[in-house]
């Protein structure tokens, strides 16, 4: 039993001391009727500075992390200072192009929040603006993958008539340009196939590999019981409770701000964990305990949702294929704890003593620690 926790605390108690999950380029590119481009990263100014893009998932795997997190420490000004000797070289290599002629840019504004708490990436804001050449028809942008992947989308505005529209998400994972987005038509909408994988892959990727916290819950219902019928009874009110959250978030209906959903996520995967080790069964408290924690995750979902951003006129679809994606993600993780933890020796009478206790108690070791460094942050 010792050998077993000493091993899987190898495995799982590095997740507390994550630093921040490698999160894509968020860029809104707002084209106006006089003339002038306006374009909006929402970016990580420290993964920029030490080369960290996505093929990490987080920093921590990246060898030059310890830089990382020095950067990761500093107050807006300071990060600010030393982002002014990059900024040139950034503004060198990507590119927007008006019928292939190439817009310069220029920064004009410089968001950095300040520093709080490890996990969530510092999300900078940075402003640029640039000239539309007369008569444009068509923008491409470009981002260097070596920075970091990158979702795009425009917006045409027309401040005569008071009108604008969105194009849709772009998600750009290679190192080239966008296709051609047309600036003076109306956009053509993705296919719905596109949007349909696109959201469905999201949500998988929300929970599988970065989602860290909703897989420790996902595993924590598992350690409660591997039998199929409680089990199924305990994921299908987890289902229930996010899936309606998330669509009562999504239209705007209900909203609640990350610096108390995030905490609230965490007390949740601690409690959990705690409840494994002193019930045997799952009963109905513990089907109301997991709706009522489901609901915050729904909150927590939703939030990846909106920064994603949603494809104009499919907002059914693409709501409905993100919470696919997050099922998917959920079987997946049920299927790989029944291979890791119950698939051999389930029915084993150590198996309590020497999987289900120490596992659980990791696991609210690891939601206590998250829900104290979120709070302080």
């Amino acid at each position: 039993m010792r050998l077993f926790f000493f091993v899987i605390s190898l495995l799982v108690l590095p997740a507390v001391s994550l630093a921040d999950v490698v999160k894509p380029t968020m860029v809104d590119i707002a084209v106006r009727s006089e003339g002038r481009v306006l374009v909006e990263l929402h970016v990580s100014i420290e993964a920029l500075l030490t080369g960290i893009n996505n093929r990490y998932k987080n920093t921590k795997d990246a060898p030059n992390s310890d830089e990382y997190d020095v950067l990761r420490a500093l107050q807006g000004p300071e990060l600010a200072e030393r982002f002014a000797v990059f900024q040139s070289k950034m503004l060198e290599q990507m590119e927007l192009r008006f019928d292939g002629q190439r817009s310069e840019l220029q920064i004009v504004e410089l968001e950095i929040p300040e520093p709080g708490y490890k996990k969530v990436p510092r999300a900078s804001v940075m402003y640029l603006e640039g000239e539309v050449p007369r008569g444009a028809q068509t923008l491409t942008w470009y981002f260097p993958k070596k920075f970091s992947d990158n979702a795009v989308r425009v917006k045409q505005v027309n401040e005569e008539k008071k009108q604008w529209r969105w194009s849709d998400w772009v998600w750009i994972r290679d190192d080239v340009s966008s296709e051609p987005f047309p600036i003076e038509a109306d956009f053509v909408k993705r296919p719905l196939p596109e949007v349909i994988y696109s959201y469905i892959k999201l949500g998988y990727d929300h929970i599988v590999p970065i989602g860290l916290d909703h897989i420790l819950f996902v595993v924590g219902i598992f350690l409660m019981t591997s039998r199929f019928r409680p089990l199924l009874s305990q994921v299908t009110m987890f289902t229930l409770a996010h899936s309606l959250t998330l669509a009562l978030s999504v239209y705007g209906v209900l909203e609640l701000p990350a610096r108390v959903v995030e905490p609230l996520v965490a007390l949740s995967i601690a409690y959990i964990g705690v409840e494994n080790l002193y019930s045997r069964e799952v009963r109905g408290r513990r089907l109301a305990l997991v709706f009522g924690f489901g609901l915050l995750h729904g909150l927590g979902f939703a939030g990846a949702l909106k920064e994603f951003g949603m494809p104009p006129g499919d907002y059914a679809t693409a709501l409905v294929s993100f919470n696919i994606g997050v099922e998917l993600g959920q079987i997946a993780i049920v299927l790989s704890a029944f291979i890791l933890f119950a698939g051999w020796f389930a029915r084993q009478t150590w198996y309590r003593q020497a999987v289900v206790l120490p596992v659980s108690a990791l696991i609210s070791v690891v939601g206590g620690t998250w829900m104290v460094d979120r709070l302080m942050g």
